[in-house]
């Protein structure tokens, strides 16, 4: 690990005025993700900006009775946050798929968005990748890639988002609060993550002078017809081979609403609203969710070690959707092939 300044911001502003004058400086708010980073010699900061004690450690409801949720909220105390558990319990459910309690007690939910791929090749600085320094080649493209994407993948980069939490928030249609020099703006949550195209080493679209300030949940959570569904090789501390989260608004037995995301398959959240719309207006039963799986996975392309993950996310997508019809809510673990 290199030397480093550490500092400490006052306020939403003194942060942002401290990362624009410095392009070589990181916010670290619990580190969870930065600091392994750094151990690795992946990512080499000359100073730590700690944003850890600014005032955006509260969940709040909005005007139009959606959820406004800190960056700085912890992701277990966002878990198991009252109205969390009770109007967006998928979110909840995704939030304690992922990592350890340890983990979720420092990680953060701004933290959680900006987490970075856990792409083995990627972690080690011996081995050519894209990510780390464009241009270098990706080592994942004929090597080990069990793990890597299906969907949205490019010749420079088949890397993963590795995060549960932001599948759900996929699905569940959030928004991202920035601030930045210019001032706030808001981000539909599907165009804040980047498919990695030719410059996989930008992994969202936000600005390298701007911080994450809250996400923002829309009112309705589809908190009776849900599951989240992770799929991966143990049953704890294990990123997900592919995870599904599922919601349905259903009236009697057709569909009114149906939202589908999947993790472990792409550089970001995937969420297909095609696949979605097909659903509308069907009856909430297997032939319209295989339906569903086939259109959602109708680009999908493995590698020489992960085409096995379209089959599976296939059944884990028919899976799901079964579950959410069927009301009754919860979060799944699998460490066997469905």
């Amino acid at each position: 690990m290199i030397n480093f300044q550490y500092v400490r911001a006052s306020d939403v502003s003194d942060a942002v005025r401290q990362i624009a004058a410095d392009p070589t400086a990181k916010f670290i708010a619990g580190g969870t993700n930065l600091l392994d980073l750094m151990k690795e010699d992946v990512e080499r900061p000359t100073r730590l900006i700690d944003i850890s004690r600014l005032p955006l450690k509260t969940v709040e409801e909005t005007a139009d009775g959606g959820l406004r949720i800190g960056a700085l909220v912890p992701n277990s105390d966002l878990a198991y946050h009252p109205m969390v558990e009770q109007r967006y319990p998928m979110l909840a459910s995704a939030i304690l798929a992922g990592a350890s309690q340890q983990l979720r007690n420092m990680a953060s939910t701004g933290g959680n968005l900006l987490q970075r791929t856990r792409c083995y090749y990627f972690y080690d600085t011996a081995t050519p990748c894209n990510k780390r320094e464009p241009g270098s080649g990706c080592s994942a493209i004929k090597g080990l890639n069990r793990m890597h994407a299906i969907l949205g993948a490019s010749e420079a980069c088949i890397a993963t988002h590795p995060s549960d939490m932001c599948v759900a928030l996929a699905a569940l249609d959030a928004k991202v609060h920035v601030t930045g020099p210019e001032g706030e703006r808001a981000m539909a949550f599907s165009n804040f993550h980047r498919l990695p195209e030719h410059t996989p080493q930008l992994d969202t679209n936000l600005q390298p002078n701007e911080i994450v300030t809250a996400v923002e949940l829309p009112p309705q959570g589809f908190a009776t017809h849900y599951t989240y569904l992770k799929i991966r090789d143990r049953l704890s501390y294990a990123f997900a081979l592919v995870s599904i989260a599922a919601a349905l608004e259903l009236e009697g037995g057709t569909i009114k609403k149906a939202r589908l995301a999947l993790g472990g398959v792409a550089h970001k959240p995937w969420r297909d609203t095609a696949a979605e719309a097909t659903m509308r207006g069907q009856p909430a039963n297997r032939d319209t969710f295989t339906q569903a799986a086939d259109l959602l996975l109708r680009d999908a392309k493995g590698y020489p070690h992960n085409t096995f993950k379209i089959d599976l996310a296939r059944r884990g997508i028919v899976r799901a959707l079964t579950q959410a019809a069927q009301g009754s809510p919860q979060s799944q673990s699998s460490k066997s092939i469905l």
